[in-house]
């Protein structure tokens, strides 16, 4: 069986403070990350038992989950295993980046975001283009703020061509049919995020082929 498995685990700590996210510089206690890589790998023990399914895994945790090691650990030995067909991760890009020699960029992909005002933007674009000389299989995204704008058409302009930059509508703004215009021209599919779906009595596959663990 083919299964999609979106995985959120308890992490909620991040070393960056945007204004935008509830869990901005939010430090988990020692107790807490315990807790967190004792999840994280039970479930990792039991993806790698399910050998007669296939599965893609997709980690987005609350918090940054590459500053810690049982996640990196994790993406690369899932990374290797026969029956994984893709494993990914979001990700703040704040981590360094040389343990993806270890693992198979074949199955692995990152799934970055670019937050202005929390890094450098020539450090992020370099960590970028280290992905794509590793081959690494990424996209990065933006929180479609005004104040993003002018850093996000220079993040498009600098990026590989084959590197899809999307756009996240910002929870609580409105756009109007101008400003979501300029959005569009970075991210064609933008239109997607900036009105919520309409998802009653349409078919779906939550539940049947697609789990989430949280």
């Amino acid at each position: 069986m083919d299964l999609t498995l979106l995985y959120r685990g308890p992490l909620a700590s991040c070393d960056y403070d945007c204004p935008y996210c509830p869990f901005a510089k939010r430090r988990d206690s020692r107790e807490q990350l315990r807790a967190d890589r004792a999840s994280l790998e039970r479930f990792a023990d039991w993806a790698a038992g399910q050998r007669g399914d296939r599965l893609s895994v997709l980690f987005t945790p609350w918090g940054e989950g590459l500053v810690r090691s049982w996640y990196r650990r994790t993406l690369v030995e899932l990374s290797r295993l026969p029956h994984i067909r893709r494993v990914a991760i979001q990700t703040n890009l704040s981590c360094r980046t040389d343990w993806l020699a270890d693992a198979d960029p074949d199955t692995l992909a990152l799934w970055c975001t670019y937050h202005p005002g929390q890094t450098p933007y020539d450090r992020f674009l370099a960590k970028c283009r280290d992905l794509a000389d590793r081959s690494i299989r990424f996209s990065v995204g933006v929180v479609g703020l005004p104040e993003h704008l002018p850093e996000a058409r220079r993040l498009r302009a600098d990026l590989p061509a084959h590197v899809y930059l999307w756009i996240n509508a910002a929870e609580g703004h409105v756009y109007d049919d101008a400003e979501a215009g300029r959005w569009t021209a970075i991210d064609p599919l933008f239109p997607y995020s900036r009105h919520p779906h309409t998802s009653a009595g349409l078919p779906c596959r939550t539940g049947e082929s697609v789990v989430s663990v949280d």
